[in-house]
């Protein structure tokens, strides 16, 4: 009884304290496709990514309830940087749904404003709502009534001490009459959050006045700018793999869980990467005598020996890689290792298969090259015998002009295309989508079926699959060639794929443009199969990955190729329109479908 007399206390003064309205509450996951297609509307950066903003840390000067619960210390507020557009995951400040989901609609926009500088904080903010009102007139009534509420929400001066309270009529002033406002009046706490404005990034911040705060506070304008994350920490002893199983008993419940040291590789990874991973752990663990040599090797352990890895062809290729920070190339920064597999034997297509092959065959038999007779020829293979005739009518009508094209040519009907084929094959296609297939499998049935309708169509074709482990070994598995007939060593080097590492998009695409430029045919399509994004153990994930994918498929267009992508990723929509165009990808819902569906996307693609 004391416990829940307790609960519902504590429920009660939260509730009253918070001054929210939860049943009105907008949340980020419902709104997040509405606001990612209006800011790029807008024209916000379209590489950027929508995500949930992290809880900063103020100091308030905070009621007597405040205080009592335990709440405003932290606020979700919304910021971006160079990779991410970061809003609240939810937002129930005003009495009214619609007000909220307005909130979250304001701050997008204002988001999608080119930003204004160097300018201070304050003004940035002034400056962004002036621009954002300016081009966008009918958000000029949306954002009144945002203030009107903010306001009723924000503490009154009059409650307030004479420096602060000066600070809150300025920062009033400013969200009534934007551009009014030129500095912040200073004082000794931060000033309460400014819902309707952005926030510096956690990683940067101009000082616009004192924080009285502990060593772990930067200077910022009032708890805008980046205030290290509070972390428990703990010291552990060096590890020993004997004492690695932990049983304890909890009254009559056992339980026991396997501690598991992992660290993270140091190289080619950047201070600012390494600092935004220690910024997403809540412990961090300390150890006096841990040796150098365990944490180097631990990374390395993933690759196979050399007598059970699949064979080497060649040295490597080196090739560049886009950085879109520097917005220049690093010049042989990849490493491409061409592979082939070592124990594939020639196989069948599988009993599964062969039903839908047959119909596929049928369906691309029809356009394979056809015969045609070009009649009225000057010469050829035989006589035309019906303009022989036409000939002996005119000559014997006395006609003076007698048509000497008397001769038929047998022409061969060609298709004008060549199609290469790039399947991702990293460690996310191990994942199971039913209780009897993974998503390689998968993979694999539409590698086959769509072999076989090209093979009955007489296309020229390629396969080849990718997968790499850092820069310096991105595995391209050869498959198939263009000069290589589709037999059952084709099937088997299929069936032997198996998933592993990460997916270095950028070097796969630049290397398979190689390929197709080599080609003499006038369209050449580049068919990439994946299952999510651009991603490894290096600085190649987030934004860097997603800008040199994007790169690469614009090298392949400037190279005459026609880049088009099939992936199952539910997320896709978000990058993909980036990175290919709106109609240069495809998103398989069902991935079961994905070995049907792939020879039909085909057949649309050279139609």
């Amino acid at each position: 009884m004391e416990e829940w007399v307790g609960y519902k206390w504590h429920e009660y003064i939260t509730r009253q304290a918070m001054g929210e309205f939860p049943e009105h509450a907008a949340c980020l996951k419902d709104e997040a496709r509405c606001l990612g297609i209006l800011f790029r509307a807008l024209g916000g950066d379209p590489a950027l990514s929508l995500v949930t903003a992290e809880p900063r840390h103020f100091r308030l000067r905070r009621r007597f309830l405040h205080r009592l619960a335990g709440t405003h210390r932290k606020f979700e507020l919304a910021w971006r940087d160079e990779q991410n557009l970061r809003l609240p995951e939810r937002l129930a400040l005003f009495p009214s749904k619609a007000l909220n989901r307005d909130l979250y609609l304001w701050l997008t926009a204002l988001a999608a404003s080119p930003d204004p500088g160097d300018s201070d904080w304050l003004t940035s903010n002034q400056a962004r709502v002036q621009a954002v009102l300016v081009g966008w007139p009918g958000l000029e009534r949306v954002y009144q009534r945002l203030v009107s509420h903010t306001l009723q929400w924000r503490p009154h001066p009059d409650d307030l001490p004479p420096e602060e309270a000066s600070r809150e009529v300025a920062i009033r002033q400013a969200l009534i009459h934007p551009g009014s406002v030129d500095q912040l009046p200073g004082a000794s706490n931060d000033p309460w959050p400014v819902m309707l404005w952005l926030y510096p990034a956690l990683n940067q911040g101009q000082a616009a006045g004192p924080i009285v705060g502990d060593d772990n506070t930067q200077s910022g304008p009032g708890g805008l700018a980046k205030k290290r994350k509070r972390r428990q920490a703990e010291r552990v002893e060096a590890f020993d793999r004997d004492q690695g199983l932990m049983i304890f008993r909890l009254e009559s419940l056992f339980s026991w869980t396997e501690f598991i040291p992992v660290d993270r590789a140091g190289d080619d990874t950047e201070e600012e990467d390494a600092e935004a991973v220690t910024d997403d752990m809540d412990m961090i663990s300390v150890s006096n005598d841990r040796r150098e040599t365990s944490s180097a090797i631990k990374f390395d352990l993933d690759l196979p020996s050399e007598e059970n890895d699949d064979l080497r062809l060649g040295p490597g290729i080196h090739l560049p890689e886009w950085d879109w920070r520097r917005q220049s190339y690093r010049e042989k920064f990849c490493c491409l290792q061409p592979m082939l597999a070592r124990n594939a034997a020639p196989a069948e297509l599988p009993d599964a298969l062969r039903r839908p092959a047959r119909r596929l065959q049928r369906q691309f038999s029809a356009l394979k090259p056809l015969k045609q007779w070009q009649r009225r020829q000057m010469d050829g293979e035989e006589l035309d015998l019906d303009a022989c005739v036409e000939r002996e009518v005119q000559h014997r009508r006395g006609r003076g002009v007698i048509d000497p094209k008397l001769f038929r040519r047998c022409q061969q009907s060609q298709r004008d295309l060549a199609c290469l084929v790039l399947a991702d094959i990293s460690l996310s296609t191990d994942t199971y989508i039913n209780n009897h297939q993974r998503v390689i499998d998968i993979a694999r049935d539409g590698l086959q079926l769509l072999s076989e309708a090209l093979q009955a169509s007489r296309d020229p074709f390629a396969l080849f699959a990718f997968s790499s482990r850092r820069r310096d070994h991105v595995r391209f598995h050869h498959i198939k060639g263009f000069d290589e007939a589709y037999t059952g060593v084709i099937r088997g080097r299929i069936q032997a794929l198996e998933p592993g590492y990460y997916t270095r998009m950028g070097a796969a695409i630049r290397q398979a443009t190689r390929l197709l430029q080599a080609r003499q045919e006038h369209q050449k399509i580049l068919l990439l199969l994946t299952d999510g994004k651009p991603n490894d153990l290096d600085l190649y994930e987030g934004r860097y990955g997603v800008e040199d994918t994007r790169m690469a498929v614009q090298e392949a267009h400037k190279a005459g190729l026609t880049p088009f992508c099939v992936t199952i990723d539910d997320e896709a929509s978000e990058y993909l329109p980036y990175v290919f165009g709106s109609n240069n990808f495809v998103v398989i819902r069902d991935p079961t479908q994905l070995p049907l569906q792939l020879p039909k996307l085909y057949m649309n693609l050279t139609r």
